[in-house]
């Protein structure tokens, strides 16, 4: 499959799957001429990358983390619940942080 088949396929932009490849999210083999080529489940794979980064997950965790959502579910469970509580627990640490700013911010307001 082709990079704009893929884009097609997943409704990601060609820009945005060169960006994925060159974190290392998404590797094509190429063509002697250079053209990037997909596999089958490509696709699938694009699909768990927009997936991780839509629940704030960096690139440099999914790259750590893609091969063990490769799966199922069921699957994918036991290595990635680390990682997202990691990242559960550092989202909860923020919004504490944003909620004190937001309290103290309040409080100037209101003298």
């Amino acid at each position: 499959m082709k990079i704009g088949e893929l884009a097609r396929a997943t409704g990601v932009s060609v820009r945005l799957l060169r960006y994925y490849e060159e974190q290392g999210l998404l590797l094509p083999d190429r063509t002697p001429g250079g053209r990037r080529v997909y596999d089958a489940d490509a696709p699938a794979t694009v699909r768990r990358v927009r997936s991780l980064l839509d629940a704030g997950l960096p690139t440099r965790v999914i790259r750590e983390v893609l091969d063990c959502v490769g799966g199922s579910e069921a699957e994918a469970e036991p290595c990635l619940a680390p990682v997202l509580l990691e990242q559960l627990q550092g989202i909860e640490e923020r919004i504490a942080r944003l909620e004190g700013a937001r309290t103290s911010l309040t409080r100037l307001l209101v003298r």
